[in-house]
């Protein structure tokens, strides 16, 4: 049996989970609501306070719905209860990142600013060099800041370019000289 799938999903103070009809799955929280349909073959329940995920049989297919349906229902409460937060680094000289209302410029080194617009449900701050990417959606955080360092990779020999903060950079030698 899945290891993750067999866990109940314990629901915090002040979120509450409705299923629907279709395994519509509804969470609402104190930062939001997030909604989503989840797959049929799945027997999802709720018991004293906790949301159980339960297969139908032991086919391979099932077998991986099984953990990936608790894993999606987990996610979905506590983004609406404590939210998701991605944190990025901007490193190089004369790289930087400012924020203007929904708009984050970022100066990467090109003839021309890259502006963003931050996405519905998503929220970027700017703190020095770093930007917080911060939402109730995990996907769509995960999403968005991947989008934000695509704009400029860390290349390994300097190590300029955007990173997460808690990447770590596999670093290369340069090229020496003649003697």
């Amino acid at each position: 049996m899945s290891r993750i799938g067999r866990m109940p999903i314990a629901i915090p103070a002040g979120v509450t989970v409705t299923i629907a009809e279709g395994n519509k799955v509804t969470t609402k929280g104190p930062k939001g609501t997030l909604e989503r349909v989840l797959p049929k073959e799945m027997e999802i329940k709720m018991e004293d306070g906790h949301v159980v995920v339960t297969r139908p049989n032991d086919l391979k297919r099932m077998k991986s719905l099984h953990g990936l349906t608790r894993t999606l229902i987990h996610n979905m409460v506590v983004g609406v209860s404590e939210g998701y937060t991605k944190t990025l680094e901007v490193n190089g000289v004369g790289y930087k990142a400012q924020k203007s209302g929904k708009k984050l410029t970022l100066s990467l080194g090109y003839s021309h600013p890259v502006e963003m617009e931050d996405p519905d449900g998503i929220e970027t701050k700017v703190d020095g060099n770093k930007i917080v990417v911060s939402g109730i959606n995990k996907e769509q955080v995960g999403q968005y800041a991947a989008e934000i360092r695509e704009k400029r990779k860390p290349e390994p020999y300097k190590g300029k370019g955007i990173k997460y903060a808690d990447e770590v950079i596999r670093r290369k030698v340069g090229k020496t000289g003649k003697k």
